[in-house]
């Protein structure tokens, strides 16, 4: 066997044996042999609410167990493919199975990488704000190509999005927006997203086709579960209504039902529109609102380098996470990662997993270190 392939064999066999620590996978298991046979009793869906938490455990226990499983399968039957073909001296088999288990390194390293997700709020889902910096018309189509960009990012991974609110931008584009985001471990993969991203282009809405320099920020924090309580007292909050504006539809334009809440001690402010009921954007907007306290409080424990005032500051030179080219050359650079891409296209199509997964190891490496 070659040395490299034994390393590709060591690499897989150390990111398993990380996976089954980090799954607990006995007693994971276990426990979905337990939700199995719950999920087959003939009353398990009287109570909606409960069958429906059970089977999103059932699910991800499903996917953890099932791929440690898979991994573990194909490296075994890998590595006795090799052994056979070196034993009857069949070079090519040996070479195909050696291919095989290199191609398994990459798989197992990305496997490996989401056991790193074991922060306090990593497995929960995430709104996801954008808004778009100074400059008019160019920050705000800017703005909004960083929201398809992470919309096509989340159809990659399988994510459902809910539009929360939404600003139309005077000429195009969007002055800001808020989305909810839904999956597994939607805020331990983006919140290294938070940040103010460049843009660098030849503009279309400039006659003398000049190249500009645009900016728009992007900010992560985890949708609170009913596990945490988060205390907000009335007396400090203001509460505004306005009419709702967008894409929301005429019927959701007649009446002021549309939610700004400011939280006056942080001065958070969150907003919700995407209903025709104020009492339900009321609620929407106080659950994001507690999930900003709580991102705020994580971010104070884990003392990371932006706390949620920084959201708020200036959106433009020195303050930016990544620079996207677009002219006269194609170039995508995260700036504290030194990552770099080429095809800036198709990052903006939603091709983030290189940025996503080196922040989430540099954040995660930073951490250990402290």
């Amino acid at each position: 066997m070659q040395a490299e392939t034994q390393a590709h064999i060591e690499t897989i066999t150390s990111a398993l044996d990380l996976l089954r620590t980090h799954v607990n996978f006995e007693a994971a298991s276990a426990r979905l042999e337990d939700l199995e046979a719950l999920s087959a009793e003939g009353d398990f869906w009287n109570d909606q609410a409960a069958a429906q938490e059970a089977m999103r455990e059932k699910n991800k226990l499903q996917r953890q167990v099932e791929m440690i499983i898979s991994l573990q399968t194909e490296l075994n039957d890998a590595v006795e493919l090799i052994e056979l073909g070196e034993m009857e001296g069949d070079a090519d088999v040996v070479a195909e199975a050696e291919a095989a288990v290199a191609a398994l390194v990459p798989f197992a390293e990305k496997r490996q990488l989401e056991s790193l997700l074991s922060g306090e709020a990593d497995g929960n889902d995430c709104f996801l704000e954008v808004h778009a910096g100074a400059g008019g018309t160019e920050a705000q189509d800017w703005a909004a190509m960083l929201v398809r960009m992470y919309s096509r990012w989340c159809e990659r991974r399988g994510f459902e999005l809910q539009m929360i609110e939404e600003s139309a931008g005077e000429e195009a584009g969007i002055k800001s927006v808020t989305m909810r985001i839904e999956g597994d471990n939607a805020y331990g993969w983006l919140k290294t997203e938070s940040g103010v991203h460049r843009l660098v282009r030849i503009s279309p809405y400039d006659s003398s086709a000049r190249r500009h320099t645009s900016f728009a920020s992007a900010w992560v924090y985890p949708v609170v579960d009913d596990n945490i309580q988060i205390e907000v007292e009335d007396k400090d909050l203001r509460v505004d209504t306005y009419r709702a504006s967008g894409a929301g539809g005429q019927h959701v334009n007649k009446t002021d039902s549309a939610i700004r809440i400011t939280h006056i001690p942080t001065n958070i402010v969150v907003q919700c529109q995407n209903d025709r009921s104020q009492h339900r954007n009321r609620a929407t907007a106080m659950n994001m609102l507690k999930a900003r306290l709580y991102e705020l409080e994580l971010q104070k424990r884990e003392e990371a380098a932006n706390d949620a005032a920084s959201a708020k500051t200036d959106i433009g030179w020195g303050n930016q996470i990544r620079s996207y080219v677009l002219h006269p050359y194609q170039m995508v650079k995260d700036l504290r990662t030194n990552v770099e891409k080429g095809n800036a296209n198709g990052v903006l199509d939603g091709d983030l997993d290189e940025f996503v997964e080196a922040s989430l190891a540099a954040r995660v490496g930073a951490q250990r270190n402290a």
